[in-house]
């Protein structure tokens, strides 16, 4: 089998090879960034609003340092930017965009999925975002307010949804299983 090396390959070697010389960050901490970031899924974020739901010492923690937060749970933030957690409640909800590209909170929901990124999505949630939010099956009531927040490269933002009524028995584990990645972007609301 033969590899064919592209310029763009020469490229990203070229600026590793000149980030570790700078003695920026090493072959060893960019392969660790990869990695951790490989290993990120939705179910870190998911786990962090189950504990906020049957924690509050927890949650209070998660709204006012994301990232302390994450940390908390053993989900490494080194390197990240600073995680904004924005609380839904009965009259308002958060719808999270990012309008420039793609700046998500990967590690506690991963990779953005690719409609995130996409033109039209990032320009309906601003233009329309009732509207984005109702093709997603997400109709609020007219009188709740919507609040849409733009993720950036300087602060990532998730949703810390309302908890779905008939779960005040639930465990966290059990919690954690019903939230998706879509509710802690706020296109879509758990239901028990």
């Amino acid at each position: 089998m033969t590899i064919e090396i592209t310029p763009d390959a020469d490229l990203l070697a070229a600026l590793r090879t000149l980030l570790d010389a700078r003695g920026i960050a090493s072959a060893a901490e960019i392969a660790e960034r990869i990695a951790l970031t490989d290993a990120a899924t939705p179910a870190r974020g998911a786990a962090m609003v189950a504990r906020a739901w049957t924690d509050p010492d927890y949650r209070t923690l998660m709204l006012t340092d994301g990232a302390a937060a994450a940390e908390a749970l053993g989900i490494p933030m080194r390197g990240a930017p600073p995680l904004g957690v924005l609380e839904d409640t009965a009259e308002l909800h958060h719808l999270v965009v990012c309008t420039l590209c793609s700046c998500y909170p990967r590690a506690v929901l991963g990779y953005p999925p690719f409609w995130f990124k996409s033109a039209a999505y990032r320009a309906r949630a601003v233009r329309d975002p009732r509207g984005l939010l109702a093709e997603w099956g997400t109709v609020l009531p007219e009188k709740m307010r919507l609040r849409v927040v733009d993720s950036t490269a300087d602060y990532r933002w998730m949703v810390l949804p309302l908890r779905p009524a008939g779960t005040a028995e639930w465990d966290a584990e059990r919690l954690a299983g019903i939230v998706r990645e879509t509710d802690m972007i706020g296109v879509t609301l758990p239901a028990s």
